[in-house]
This record gives structure tokens, C-alpha cells and sequence, in this order.
């Protein structure tokens, strides 16, 4: 007698879902059925694992098992009222140390089910040698269970098991959508009204004798109410209800269950396409000077600072981009200029919000005509320090960059005086916040032209800081700049 001492198991993996048919196969009752001539009865066992017999010399798995399916098959009693059967065929080679087959289910946390199908003497000693084939659907299941079956022989013998793993088809499936109370959600169809914010909302093919919940929620890992909630009672014959909304947000759904225990649920998102409703919410911390954010849903963007130019697009300020997911996003010690926007991208589209263009400026640069020439002036409700320089145009840069420039403190409520005195025509300077991470560049240029001072020993004209000096006019402390 050769001893077996490795279980020789053959293993596939098959997918109930993956392939599922339009329509499951229907059964009327449960029941075993066998070779035509073979007698068979069936009866439960409980899966305790015996110890297995050393099979007799030239019998393996591949002489006595062979062609086993797995099906998933439903049984009604009336409409919407479906159970789901595991439908089990296997042919077994007949012969005299074989008195029938044990075919067993088990899954994660459920206990083991087995059938054992016994073969009459009689019949097994006519049909000896002969291939026959069992079929089984005793055993019932739930919709997208992962399954382990067994098939193996009675008396059980060592290395002749059959193994696979099965996973019945999901709720998502027609025929269990429409007959498997465990999987009928109902249909949801509604009618947005922007005006009114309101989705009215109607309902089909719901369970038959069970109310109905329906709720708007927020879609995130779970969807959480926003409020707005309502009962439908089974015996109302318009299964409809009102809802009323404050922001069409892509994540905002409506939801809806029967009433029953863990009712299995289906969700409708009406703004799902609505990115632009995103973008809205932002906050400045004036302490802090930071800029911050949260999405009011998840969302895959890329969220930095730019800043608004005359022509109105937006450059993107460098070292600013921020992955976007459901977390707040911080930008710190930015300038709260009108200029800095805040830039969000999905994909290829992008948009642009400007939190300062309606407030009151920090900061500005004002214009005054005296004594024939233009002069500018800093004026900062918070102290601050600048970069003041003129502008010069560099093709192909996003941002224009002053040959030299010169700082200048102002002091909260202290205005500085910028004097221009010069003969140039159409001269411009930016002025730009350097105490920040984050600052817009305001340009401001002449239109007039005035007398320029020159170095009489050089010739060239005076680019620096002369002096610091008391205004006639004022306590107003001046910056006085000949810039050529």
C-alpha cells in the first residue's frame, strides 16, 4: 500500500459576478439529482474533517473527480422574494471503494455546510466503473459571499479533494436588483429647482410592504446627512417627496432604503459635475497672515497662489502648489493683496478665485501731482517692509524683474514718499511686500514727463537714496528716489 502524505488539491478560482448570465437560472425546490439509474439520497453532515484513508493503488483525484462546476441559482417563492442557491455538478468515476460524494461550503465567519450524497449498493454494483454525475443545490447563499466548496469522496481518501474558490454575484446584478430582498434599493429619479433649491425626488420599484427612507447626504468614506430627511409610507400611491438643498455641490446625494435592518442603499448625485462649487470658503488669518482652505468635498486638485495681471490672466507664484484631497491646505505669511488669487486645477481646467479683491487694501501705492513731476506713496495699515525698483519687461518671463531696487520700512498708518524727478516719459516701477512668502507686485507708471537729476561727475543719473528727510507738507517721512 503506497502512503499519501501531501493532499493533492486542485484549486481554481472562479467568480460568480464575473460571470454571471442576464438571468440566473430559476429552481422551484431544492433538491440533488443523480445519473439517470444511479439511486441517490442525500442527507446533511457537519464538516469535522475525519481522518482519510489511504486510497488503493492507481486512485487520485483525476480518476474519481472530474468536470466540477459552480453556479449561482434562484429560487422564488412570489415576486421579490428570491433566494440565491449554490448549484454544485461534478462527474465521479463509479466504482466499488466509492460510496458516494461530500460536498461542502464554508466562508469567512459562517459555519461549514456539507452534503453528503449516498449512492445505493445496488445501483453502484450495476453502474460500476461507469462515469456518473451528481448535481446539488441544497445549500443557500448571500449575494457577493466569498466561498471555499470541497468536493471529495465517501469514505474520504487521502489526496482525492477537490477545491476552489467561488464568489456568488454582487446586488449590482439586474436579476438580484429586481428579486433579492436583500438587494432591492429601489430606483430614484428627480427634478432639480435652482430657484427654489429643492430636488424633488420619486421612487420606483421599491420593496413591496416596507416604508421608505430618503435623505440628502454628503458623499465622502460614508455619506453623512445633511438634514434634509423624509419618510415614504408603502401605502402612498405617489412615492415622491420634496428636499430642499443650500449648495448644488458634485458631492451632494440623495440617498434612499427601505425600512428594514441593514436595507442595502442606493444614491443619486445630481451636482456630481459641479467642480465650480468647490472653489468657494476661503479664510484669511490676519494674526497668522495665512490663507486657508478645506473642500467642501473630496476632490483630486492641485490648489496654489497667482497673481492677477491687467490682461487678466493669473501667473502662478512659485513654490505654491498643494495636492488637494479632503484636508485643509494652508498657505502662511501671505500678503493680502487684491492681486493674489488663489488658483485650483482638476485635470486640464482651472479656476480662479480672488478672496482680496473685495477688501479693504493692507497696503497701496497712491498717486499725487506736485510741483510739476508725480509722486507715489506707500501707505501700510500694517508695518511692512518693500522692494521698490523699476520695471522692465523680459519677454517670455511670467514675472518682471527690476534691474536693481532699493527697500524701503513703512511704518502701520506711516505713509512714505516716492519722488520721481526725471525727464522720462512712460516710466513705470513695481513696488512688491517683502516681509511675506507670498506677495502680488503692483506697477505703477508716470504720465508726464519732469526733470531727472544727474551725478555731475559721472553723467549718469542717480539710482539710489539720497536722503531721508521731513515732507514741508507734513510729518510724512520721504524716501526721496532719482531712478533713471
Amino acid at each position: 500500500m503506497i502512503h499519501w502524505f501531501a493532499l493533492l488539491i486542485s484549486c481554481c478560482c472562479l467568480n460568480g459576478a464575473a460571470a454571471e448570465s442576464p438571468r440566473l437560472e430559476r429552481i422551484k425546490r431544492c433538491q440533488t439529482k443523480c445519473s439517470q439509474g444511479l439511486s441517490c439520497k442525500t442527507r446533511p453532515d457537519y464538516w469535522f474533517a475525519p481522518a482519510c484513508h489511504d486510497p488503493d493503488e492507481g486512485l487520485n483525484i483525476t480518476s474519481v473527480i472530474h468536470n466540477v462546476s459552480i453556479s449561482t441559482v434562484m429560487k422564488c417563492e412570489d415576486k421579490q422574494q428570491c433566494r440565491l442557491h449554490l448549484k454544485i455538478h461534478t462527474v465521479v468515476q463509479l466504482m466499488d471503494s466509492v460510496s458516494g460524494v461530500s460536498i461542502c461550503t464554508s466562508s469567512a465567519g459562517m459555519m461549514t455546510k456539507c452534503q453528503i450524497v449516498q449512492f445505493t449498493k445496488a445501483s453502484r454494483r450495476s453502474m460500476s466503473g461507469l462515469p456518473v454525475t451528481v448535481e446539488n443545490d441544497y445549500t443557500e447563499v448571500s449575494p457577493s459571499q466569498h466561498l471555499q466548496v470541497t468536493v471529495k469522496t465517501v469514505p474520504s481518501y487521502c489526496g482525492i479533494t477537490w477545491v476552489s474558490k467561488y464568489r456568488t454575484p454582487e446586488c449590482s446584478h439586474e436579476d438580484l436588483r429586481k428579486n433579492v430582498p436583500e438587494c432591492i434599493t429601489g430606483k430614484l429619479s428627480y427634478t432639480a429647482s435652482p430657484e427654489k433649491k429643492e430636488l424633488a425626488v420619486s421612487v420606483s420599484d421599491m420593496l413591496q410592504g416596507y416604508d421608505y427612507h430618503l435623505r440628502l447626504c454628503l458623499k465622502d468614506f460614508i455619506c453623512s446627512g445633511t438634514g434634509a430627511y423624509t419618510l415614504i409610507k408603502k401605502e402612498q400611491p405617489l412615492k415622491t417627496a420634496v428636499l430642499q438643498y443650500s449648495r448644488p455641490l458634485p458631492c451632494l446625494c440623495i440617498e434612499g432604503w427601505s425600512a428594514f435592518m441593514d436595507a442595502p442603499r442606493v444614491q443619486v448625485c445630481p451636482f456630481k459635475d459641479r467642480l465650480d462649487e468647490l472653489w468657494f470658503g476661503i479664510t484669511f488669518d490676519p494674526l497668522e497672515e495665512a490663507l486657508i482652505w478645506k473642500p467642501a468635498c473630496p476632490v483630486a486638485a492641485v490648489a496654489g497662489l497667482c497673481e492677477k495681471r491687467e490682461d487678466g490672466a493669473c501667473v502662478d507664484l512659485p513654490d505654491s502648489s498643494q495636492n488637494v484631497s479632503r484636508d485643509k491646505i494652508t498657505f502662511a505669511k501671505v500678503d493680502p493683496h487684491p492681486q493674489l488669487c488663489m488658483k485650483f486645477t482638476v485635470g486640464s481646467q482651472s479656476w480662479i478665485r480672488c478672496p482680496f479683491a473685495d477688501g479693504i487694501k493692507v497696503w497701496d501705492v497712491i498717486v499725487s501731482s506736485q510741483h510739476g513731476y508725480e509722486e507715489l506713496q506707500i501707505l501700510s495699515r500694517v508695518t511692512a517692509k518693500f522692494s521698490v525698483g523699476p520695471w522692465v519687461t523680459s519677454a517670455g518671463s511670467p514675472v518682471d524683474q527690476a534691474p536693481y531696487s532699493i527697500l524701503v520700512d513703512v511704518e502701520k498708518q506711516k505713509p512714505v514718499d516716492l519722488q520721481l524727478r526725471g525727464k522720462q516719459c512712460n516710466f513705470c516701477q513695481q513696488v512688491k511686500r517683502i516681509d511675506v512668502k507670498y506677495a502680488a507686485t503692483v506697477v505703477h507708471c508716470t504720465k508726464r514727463c519732469s526733470s531727472v537729476g544727474f551725478d555731475v561727475q559721472t553723467q549718469l543719473p542717480v539710482s539710489r537714496v539720497l536722503k531721508t528727510s521731513e515732507a514741508k507738507s507734513g510729518n510724512n517721512e520721504k524716501a526721496n528716489l532719482l531712478l533713471n
